[in-house]
């Protein structure tokens, strides 16, 4: 009986201490601008916690908060002194990590989404999205929001990368903002993925301007598109977390989180198959894939220098509530990555 278990740690990576409860939700490494690395996670759990990741990979639990429900994002500010929570109880709480005080700094009418720091040379704001339908910027010293912007519908996945935001709703929307000056929307794009959007997140070109975005849907393909495609070839969609099943037909699993590499810019999907890819879209090739985990990967995220990369594996409920395991426990990895992620040499 000991001994026997075989170690939920496939990769053979280093385990987060003291992770959450529940399974993670929301994944995020500190700014480039502190000097130590700093790991955020939100969880389903209600909490937020924060990690040092030390050179030689341990990790010092720091601090814990609650929510007053499920934690679905979380961001830092651009100074890494604060973190912003995005929660199922329709309100951002900022979160101030010197004096380790929770206010609130946002609220919507139904579960907040997603939540990302706006910095531009003419304003900062927080961009928060949620089921109620609406998108809204805050000057998180103000208890009103600067601009509200109606969407077609629920909003599922956001990215910013000044000057661009993008934004995926329910019935498949597909939502472009330019934020120079004041956030304007840009363009609507039709979908090019035919199931519900899970994730998105924004690309650079080769002047670290951004120009498009990876899009991944819960049937197991990711688009990648560009806002102003050259040649309307470069925007194509690609599958992965499939498996061959015993009977020849796939099992088709979720995108779960996409990220692309700070430096590199080649990216990782996660899935709901328990398994990470590495990819070099510019190649279109796969670099590298994991072995599969006994439960999905929900989240991920590389810190600021692109040398670790974190994985969150827990359950997602994709298989329903027959699948769901109360012995299996939340985890999260955290990977050397620099030289898996470099791209192929064409």
């Amino acid at each position: 009986m000991f001994g026997a278990t075989q170690s939920t740690n496939r990769m053979h990576d280093f385990e987060v201490a003291s992770p959450p409860d529940d399974t993670v939700s929301a994944l995020e490494f500190s700014p480039s601008t502190m000097q130590k690395n700093f790991l955020i996670a939100g969880s389903w759990d209600n909490s937020v916690r924060c990690w040092e990741v030390e050179q030689n990979g341990a990790t010092v639990p720091k601090s814990m908060k609650s929510m007053g429900g499920p934690v679905l994002d979380v961001c830092w500010s651009d100074d890494g002194s604060k973190v912003f929570v995005a929660s199922c109880d329709k309100q951002v709480k900022l979160w101030d990590l010197a004096s380790d005080q929770v206010i609130q700094v946002a609220a919507h009418d139904g579960p907040v989404k997603t939540c990302h720091m706006v910095k531009g040379p003419a304003y900062t704001c927080l961009m928060t999205g949620s089921w109620d339908k609406t998108l809204k910027f805050w000057d998180t010293r103000s208890p009103n929001p600067m601009m509200a912007i109606n969407l077609p519908e629920r909003c599922y996945c956001a990215d910013v990368d000044y000057p661009m935001a993008v934004v995926g709703t329910a019935n498949r929307g597909l939502i472009i903002y330019s934020l120079q000056n004041s956030p304007t929307e840009y363009k609507r794009q039709e979908s090019p993925l035919k199931y519900q959007h899970r994730t998105i997140s924004i690309f650079k070109d080769k002047k670290k301007e951004p120009t498009g975005y990876a899009l991944g849907s819960i049937e197991g393909r990711v688009a990648i598109q560009y806002v102003s495609p050259a040649n309307p070839k470069d925007n194509f969609t690609f599958k992965c977390h499939r498996s061959t099943g015993t009977t020849g037909y796939q099992d088709i699993y979720a995108v779960n989180d996409i990220a692309f590499h700070p430096l590199h810019g080649t990216l990782v999907t996660v899935g709901s198959d328990g398994t990470f890819s590495f990819w070099d879209k510019d190649a279109r090739t796969k670099l590298k894939s994991s072995e599969a985990m006994d439960q999905s990967i929900t989240k991920c995220g590389f810190n600021a220098n692109g040398q670790i990369f974190a994985y969150a594996v827990g359950y997602d409920w994709s298989k329903g509530h027959e699948y769901f395991n109360p012995t299996k426990k939340p985890q999260i990895f955290l990977r050397s990555c620099y030289d898996e992620l470099k791209p192929r040499i064409i």
